[in-house]
C-alpha cells in the first residue's frame, strides 16, 4: 500500500532558511546573517580598525600629542609635509600629524562610547519606566507614562546638536561637558524606542499565554517583555556611536571642546587647519576623512545589525 501523501518538494522548505531552523536563538541567527552580509563585514572591519588604532596609539608613534617640538619649521605659508621622520608631516603647531590623528581616534572612541552609554542608561531607564507602567496597567501607570513621555517630547523638540551645544556651553570647556552634552541629547531617542518596543511586545501572543497561566503582569514585563525589547535599542546604540563621533568633532569645531592643546581631537584639528588650507590641505582633509570613515563604519554595521535582527528582512 502506497502513501497518499505528495512527495516533499522545494516549496515545503521555501519559507525556512538555515538561520530559522528550530533551536537557533535570535542573536545566533543574527550573527550567521552578519557573517554573510558584505555590508556588515566592511562596517565591522572599519570599526575594528578604529578601535585597534585607538587602543594601541602609543605603540604606533614615538611622539606625544600636542608636543610642538618642531614649531620652528612651520611658517604662515609653509607646513612641512611627509618625511622619513614624520609619516604625514607636521600640523600648524609643529606637532607630528600622524600622532595627532591616532590619538584623536582614542579621544573620539572614549567620548563616543561614554556619551552613548550615558544616553542609553538614562534613556533606557525612562523607556522602562514609561513602557513598563503602561504594560502593567492601571491609572497610575498611564499617568506615569504620560508625564515621562511629555518630558521626552520636550527634549525631542530641540535639535540634538543644539541641545548638546547648549549643555556644553553651560557646563564649560572640558571633556566631561562634551560627554554629558552628547549623552543628554541621545536620552529621548532611546527612551521612545524602548517604550515603543515594550508596548509592541506587550501585545504578543506569549504575553497573553502567560497571563492565561496566571503569571503576574509585573513579572511578565520584567522577565519576558523587557528582554525581548532590548534588541532594537542595542542596534540604535551602534548607530548613535556614529552620531556621537560626529557631534564630538562638531563641538570641538565650535570651540566647546577640551581646551588643553595636549589632547588631540579631530574637530579641533579641523579648526586649526582653516588658515593653512591653501598651504597644507592635508591638515583638514585627513581628520575630515577620519571622521567620515569612522562614522560610516558604525553606520554600515548598525544598519546590517538592524536587518539581521529584523524578522521581516530574513531571506
Amino acid at each position: 500500500m502506497t502513501s497518499s501523501l505528495p512527495p516533499a518538494g522545494p516549496s515545503s522548505t521555501a519559507l525556512l532558511t538555515p538561520d530559522d531552523e528550530p533551536g537557533v536563538g535570535l542573536w545566533r541567527a543574527a550573527a550567521r546573517r552578519l557573517r554573510r552580509n558584505p555590508t556588515a563585514i566592511v562596517g565591522a572591519l572599519i570599526v575594528l580598525s578604529f578601535v585597534v588604532i585607538a587602543l594601541i596609539a602609543p605603540l604606533l608613534t614615538p611622539y606625544q600629542p600636542g608636543s610642538a617640538e618642531w614649531s620652528g619649521q612651520v611658517t604662515p605659508t609653509s607646513v612641512p609635509g611627509p618625511s622619513d621622520e614624520h609619516l604625514l608631516g607636521l600640523d600648524r603647531f609643529g606637532s607630528d600629524l600622524f600622532t595627532q590623528l591616532v590619538y584623536g581616534a582614542r579621544q573620539s572612541l572614549v567620548y563616543g562610547v561614554v556619551a552613548t552609554a550615558i544616553g542609553l542608561s538614562f534613556g533606557a531607564a525612562l523607556g522602562i519606566l514609561a513602557g513598563g507602567s503602561v504594560a502593567v496597567g492601571g491609572r497610575v501607570g498611564a499617568w506615569i507614562d504620560n508625564v515621562v513621555m511629555r518630558v521626552v517630547d520636550i527634549m525631542l523638540s530641540v535639535p540634538s546638536l543644539l541641545l548638546a551645544v547648549s549643555i556644553a556651553a553651560v557646563l564649560g570647556q572640558n571633556s566631561y561637558a562634551i560627554m554629558i552634552a552628547i549623552g543628554a541629547a541621545q536620552v529621548p531617542i532611546f527612551a521612545r524606542l524602548l517604550r515603543g518596543s515594550m508596548l509592541a511586545q506587550g501585545r504578543s501572543d506569549y504575553v497573553l499565554a502567560a497571563e492565561a497561566l496566571g503569571i503576574r503582569r509585573r513579572k511578565i514585563v520584567m522577565s519576558h517583555v523587557l528582554p525581548n525589547s532590548i534588541g532594537p535599542t542595542v542596534v540604535q546604540a551602534t548607530l548613535n556611536l556614529a552620531t556621537a563621533i560626529i557631534e564630538v568633532a562638531a563641538l570641538s569645531f565650535l570651540g566647546l571642546g577640551q581646551p588643553d592643546p595636549a589632547v588631540a581631537e579631530w574637530g579641533r584639528m579641523l579648526v586649526a587647519a582653516q588658515d593653512r588650507f591653501e598651504a597644507a590641505p592635508q591638515l583638514a582633509l585627513l581628520p575630515g576623512a577620519a571622521i567620515a570613515i569612522t562614522a560610516l563604519g558604525f553606520t554600515l554595521f548598525g544598519e546590517a545589525l538592524r536587518e539581521a535582527l529584523d524578522p521581516r528582512s530574513r531571506r
